[in-house]
């Protein structure tokens, strides 16, 4: 009789019997794997669903639309080509919301980043009491867009307002904070610091936090003075979050909408029409949603060169434990 002999990877001869059973846990181990894979791809359908309803179909559409014309309905009316780019860039208006956003973004975003780690490193150092201050400095964190708006269209009201009431007391006149033009863009400003500042403050007080106090108490044993300290060793170790920061700060910057929306509504005399308004105003108020949807695809290539070029340039400053 001639018997068949079976051999696994390794060369070593199995019996028939062993060989049925190392098929079968190998094909039973292909049909775990198989089981786990479609197990994850149910789990992550869900958001698969909502980030092509709400993401990628509004993208491409934004993408197809900026290429048409279109009725009051948004209904494509005829072709335009890069039309409706060529018109873009040969406005002035699409020149001063550029600037304005920039302008816009200058004054929020350092001074965010500044007062972030003013207020997270004299709350690490506070010691008794700092829990108060915690919950002082994040409680921006729990207000909406709209309530924070609100709140400072009282502050900034001429004659009711708590701001020109304080100026008062010490002599100066009234500001009309969101009806001059001059005062405007800075008024919006402040107050977007303001409902901005609890993220980095409560992301670089964990970062603080986080440091090796070693190499801070070896610092003091050489000798080296506090803000030698700060610069030399404090600083450097924080930059991974300080780079995060500067990055989702800017990317908040150019899309910042509500408060300019309720507070303004991009005047006095444009002075506060940054990009994102004249998205709105060109698509939801005029009705061309062509324009608008070209707007919106330059905004995106315009948030994704400034961030590819803060990796290239400070993602190289930034130093990792």
């Amino acid at each position: 009789m001639n018997s068949q002999t079976y051999s696994d990877k390794s060369g070593q001869v199995l019996s028939p019997a062993s060989a049925v059973s190392a098929r079968t846990s190998i094909h039973s181990g292909r049909l775990k794997r198989l089981r786990e894979q479609l197990l994850g791809y149910v789990f992550l359908a869900p958001s698969l669903v909502v980030f092509i309803l709400f993401l990628f179909y509004p993208m491409v559409r934004s993408v197809y639309l900026s290429f048409q014309l279109t009725d009051p309905r948004g209904r494509v009316a005829a072709y335009a080509g890069l039309d409706n780019y060529t018109q873009m860039f040969q406005s002035s208006d699409f020149w001063s919301s550029l600037w304005i956003t920039v302008e816009f973004t200058l004054l929020t975003v350092p001074v965010g980043l500044i007062l972030g780690l003013l207020c997270a490193s004299l709350v690490h150092s506070a010691g008794r009491g700092s829990k108060i201050f915690r919950f002082i400095f994040s409680l921006p964190l729990a207000l909406s867009v709209g309530t924070a708006s609100i709140l400072w269209m009282i502050l900034y009201h001429p004659s009711l307002g708590m701001l020109n009431y304080l100026l008062g007391q010490i002599g100066i006149g009234p500001i009309q904070w969101l009806t001059d033009p001059g005062a405007a863009l800075g008024s919006v400003s402040l107050m977007t610091v303001w409902m901005n500042s609890g993220f980095p403050f409560v992301l670089l007080l964990a970062a603080i936090q986080g440091l090796d106090n070693d190499v801070m108490d070896s610092s003091r044993i050489d000798g080296a003075s506090m803000w030698r300290t700060f610069f030399s060793i404090k600083l450097p170790l924080l930059s991974p979050t300080l780079f995060f920061l500067a990055v989702v700060s800017i990317m908040n910057a150019f899309q910042s909408f509500g408060q300019i929306n309720i507070l303004t509504r991009g005047g006095p005399a444009g002075s506060t029409d940054v990009l994102v308004y004249s998205i709105y105003r060109e698509a939801f108020i005029n009705y061309q949603f062509g324009t608008g949807s070209a707007l919106a695809i330059v905004l995106f290539v315009l948030m994704l060169l400034l961030t590819a070029i803060q990796f290239l340039v400070l993602g190289k400053k930034v130093h990792y434990q």
